[in-house]
């Protein structure tokens, strides 16, 4: 018999609305995840904390764990945590940080994982992917089972500070330039492109990228918060994170390893994608420039806290961070004196 179909790993639930954390503790006793509730709560700083008092007194049988910061070092200390006791689930509540922390002790543990996002800041949310650093302070990306459910309460993400948002919103639309890169390889190299993965990954970013409203309204939250998880749902279906990381991702990568913590990971990529798009000389370029420019997202080294020949050496280094993957970067294969005089007219375009 004709295969007529391919499985598709995917979450159970995904909840994207006001007051959607007070639905968490009948979501964790659905018997699909625990019948008692039996679940290692994993919570790190800030509004998570929250969250943790407004449903505990729902989840009699949960444990609580306090984790702090995205390492694999807190994330193996988890493992040990949650191997010491007998957990049908893992819940991570918080940020990114927090939610990569958890998917990645879940995942090595064998346990399934619930994401409660307190922020929008990465499209983390519902991805097979947890980006932890090691001991060096080099940041890695580790391969994790996908989140059993998600749930994005906007009442919390509402509260959390503007600069993740308009990180999350850099994530979102880079996805746009990642797919543009996706297509160079299939043209130059053969490559193989997953039609699904690419619709989901290009349906939450235009439906960002086409949004005028503010962000702070109820209306441009939702729309992120599936864009979000849309990209987490197109790297589950590649089984990879093609269709969200072009050379948007590999300029972030090489900015974290040459200046570290100069701004945040969706920023970074905002620019890297602006930059991708201007090299390619593509029409994704102005759709991009004019939403960044809308959202008050980065745009130019200077917005990194860069200065623009830091960039052009982030722009050198960047092919090594990902060996195997195709871009513009790698097509144009440019000199250091050229990279250069490309950010140059870059900004000069920009700067208008």
């Amino acid at each position: 018999m004709a295969l007529l179909a391919r499985m598709v790993a995917c979450p159970l639930a995904i909840e994207v609305r006001n007051g959607a954390v007070a639905a968490l503790p009948a979501l964790l006793s659905d018997r699909r995840i625990s019948a008692g509730g039996h679940v290692a709560v994993v919570v790190g700083p800030g509004l998570g904390e929250e969250v943790v008092a407004e449903v505990k007194p729902a989840l009699e049988n949960c444990v609580v764990h306090s984790v702090n910061g995205g390492s694999v070092a807190a994330a193996l200390a988890l493992v040990d945590a949650l191997r010491e006791g007998s957990h049908d689930a893992v819940v991570g509540i918080g940020g990114g940080r927090t939610l990569d922390v958890a998917k990645y002790a879940a995942s090595q543990a064998g346990l399934p994982m619930v994401a409660v996002a307190t922020n929008l800041a990465h499209d983390g949310i519902a991805s097979p992917v947890s980006s932890l650093k090691d001991d060096e302070g080099r940041k890695g990306s580790y391969g994790v089972h996908i989140p059993l459910a998600v749930v994005v309460d906007l009442d919390y993400v509402r509260r959390s500070p503007e600069e993740q948002t308009r990180s999350g919103i850099g994530d979102a639309l880079s996805n746009l330039s990642a797919l543009a890169d996706w297509e160079l390889a299939a043209v130059d190299r053969g490559e193989p492109i997953d039609g699904l993965a690419a619709t989901f990954a290009r349906s939450g970013a235009e439906s960002v990228v086409r949004t005028t409203e503010d962000i702070g309204s109820d209306s441009f939250q939702r729309t992120l918060a599936e864009a979000l998880v849309l990209s987490g749902l197109a790297m589950a279906v590649a089984g990879s994170s093609r269709p969200c990381s072009g050379a948007c991702h590999e300029i972030s990568h090489a900015i974290d390893a040459l200046y570290p913590d100069r701004a945040s990971h969706g920023e970074q990529v905002a620019v890297g994608a602006l930059f991708a798009s201007f090299l390619r000389e593509d029409e994704v370029f102005e759709l991009l420039d004019d939403a960044l420019r809308r959202h008050g997202v980065a745009r130019v080294p200077k917005d990194l806290g860069l200065a623009d020949d830091e960039f052009a050496a982030a722009v050198a280094y960047a092919p090594s961070t990902r060996p195997d993957r195709y871009t513009v970067l790698e097509r144009l294969d440019l000199g250091e004196e050229e990279i250069r005089a490309r950010v140059g007219r870059y900004v000069d375009a920009l700067d208008r």
